[in-house]
């Protein structure tokens, strides 16, 4: 039996300013924009190439607005993410990688799977962390 992760809920304090966010800075595709009343919408957005997608909106948690920290986006080529991501306007730390227990600045200059990281946040402070695995 397989058990798939299909869906992450995000808390949010403005629907349309984290559409706006991931659709048109961090590059997701919007999937579903869904108004049942004044009390409940989801908006349905898919990182591109994910199987998983997040949703955010009105009535869907009562977990606070960012509260949801450190969700990663496995990417096959950190460099490439993080300079499509700043380029779009998201503000992404430096790349680190961990060396000997020790943090390193920059990429993993051998690229080993899940060696390298960048962060940044959504509007409300959610986070999340790219996490480089070349063989992806």
């Amino acid at each position: 039996m397989d058990f798939k992760l299909e869906l992450m809920l995000r808390p949010v304090s403005d629907v349309d300013r984290a559409k706006a966010f991931y659709t048109e800075k961090a590059g997701f595709n919007l999937d579903v924009d869904h108004r049942a009343g004044d009390d409940f919408r989801v908006v349905q957005l898919t990182p591109p190439g994910s199987a998983c997608s997040l949703t955010v909106g009105k009535g869907i948690t009562d977990a606070a607005p960012g509260s949801v920290r450190g969700t990663h986006l496995v990417v096959s080529d950190i460099e490439a993410a993080r300079a499509a991501l700043v380029g779009r306007g998201v503000e992404v730390s430096e790349i680190r990688y961990m060396e000997s227990g020790h943090w390193k600045t920059g990429a993993d200059p051998q690229h080993r799977d899940y060696n390298s990281f960048a962060d940044f946040s959504g509007p409300d402070g959610n986070t999340w962390i790219l996490q480089e695995r070349p063989g992806k």
